[in-house]
């Protein structure tokens, strides 16, 4: 059986590794499978999986346009073009579907040629886009218009950013026009909670299946390393926070409040930051650029006494799996699908910084991913 994955990026961030970890899985049980891909560089292991949608120029291009159109998802036309003719000769049997978002597809040409293709297609949504007229997220600004119609976007400069129009009423009539009716689709969604929001969609119709994350339990796991030396952490309680971006959505602001909160023997390590924020950071925030290093993260994992996720709105975190199976427990806010990860006894409410202090001990969950296998094998069979 040949399987072809579309994704934004292969092998790099949480949704690259979770296609690469999928067709790894696949390639051992005798299947073939390519992952078609829009943007950054491919690890060298992954290579062999990976087919490159259009080039570099042409998603500076599309996030160009973007940017002040309010249109991403509807340019990139030669390079999806050219994509779908590539397609039809690979000739997969299964089309999976994941980030869309990107600036490196063309989805009405796309969704154009999925409606004819007579494929069975899976579709995994890793955030809220396919469901709204721009953002990826709405539940931090208490914005329920996607429910009906999109219209005055509050987060018309948050991903995917425009600077001057507001087209999000048209292209939430363009995604409900192309994203419905589209023969032997099954929507496949990480988290309870997203599967809560788009029954309530135009998406709605459609069969949705709840299949957690998983994570590659040989890579993430309890790993030594001399992280504590190299930071000066010997004698210290670390706080550990990972994000591919920090914002105020992913709890940024949260952390620089609990530096406060923090006495001298603790120390705050955040991995993701960029250059401008580790400036903003206090003394006791010790900041590391965004890696792509699985056995580097895996061992910042270990090294850290407990992993602290603020994110306000998410799907289904793997950097919580990750954390837990490396042997360090999570605590989250009561958030989104975040919580669907971790011991109930974990969660606190995103005004309880303190109590993240006075907990002595903390749970974390044993991860069971053969039930995510059997259920991708029932879709895929």
């Amino acid at each position: 059986m040949k399987i072809l994955m579309i994704n934004s990026v292969c092998g790099r961030g949480s949704t690259g590794r979770i296609c690469t970890d999928i067709a790894e899985t696949l390639e051992k049980e005798g299947h073939e499978c390519k992952i078609a891909y829009g943007r950054e560089n491919v690890p060298q292991k992954y290579q062999k999986y990976a087919v490159r949608i259009g080039n570099e120029l042409g998603v500076n291009i599309h996030a160009g346009l973007s940017r002040i159109f309010d249109d991403c998802g509807f340019h990139s036309h030669f390079a999806t073009k050219k994509f779908v003719r590539w397609v039809k000769e690979y000739n997969p049997d299964i089309i999976h579907l994941h980030n869309l978002h990107g600036y490196y597809l063309n989805l009405e040409i796309l969704f154009d040629y999925l409606r004819t293709c007579g494929k069975k297609i899976i579709w995994t949504l890793h955030d809220c886009w396919a469901f709204t007229g721009h953002c990826s997220y709405f539940s931090f600004v208490g914005c329920d218009k996607w429910k009906t119609q999109c219209e005055h976007c509050v987060q018309k400069k948050t991903y995917p950013k425009s600077m001057l129009v507001d087209n999000c009423h048209r292209n939430f009539e363009k995604k409900k026009q192309l994203f419905t009716g589209i023969p032997n689709l099954t929507i496949v969604t990480p988290s309870k909670w997203l599967a809560g929001l788009v029954k309530e969609s135009f998406l709605k119709d459609y069969p949705i299946k709840v299949i957690h994350n998983g994570i590659d339990l040989n890579v993430f796991k309890p790993t030594s390393s001399n992280f504590r030396e190299r930071y000066n952490l010997e004698n210290k309680k670390i706080i550990l926070g990972v994000a591919s971006v920090w914002d105020d959505r992913k709890g940024f602001k949260d952390f620089l409040k609990l530096s406060e909160l923090i006495d001298d023997n603790t120390r705050i390590v955040l991995v993701g930051v960029n250059d401008k924020q580790i400036k903003l950071l206090p003394p006791k925030i010790i900041g590391i650029k965004r890696t792509n290093s699985t056995k580097e993260l895996a061992e910042i994992y270990t090294a850290a006494d407990v992993f602290f996720n603020p994110t306000y709105e998410d799907n289904y975190p793997t950097v919580n799996l990750e954390a837990q199976a490396c042997g360090t427990p999570v605590i989250t806010y009561n958030t989104g699908g975040s919580i669907e990860s971790v011991p109930k006894e974990n969660i606190i409410s995103n005004n309880g910084l303190e109590t993240l202090l006075e907990r002595k001990q903390f749970k974390y969950c044993i991860i069971e991913q053969k039930k995510n296998k059997q259920i991708y094998d029932e879709l895929y069979l």
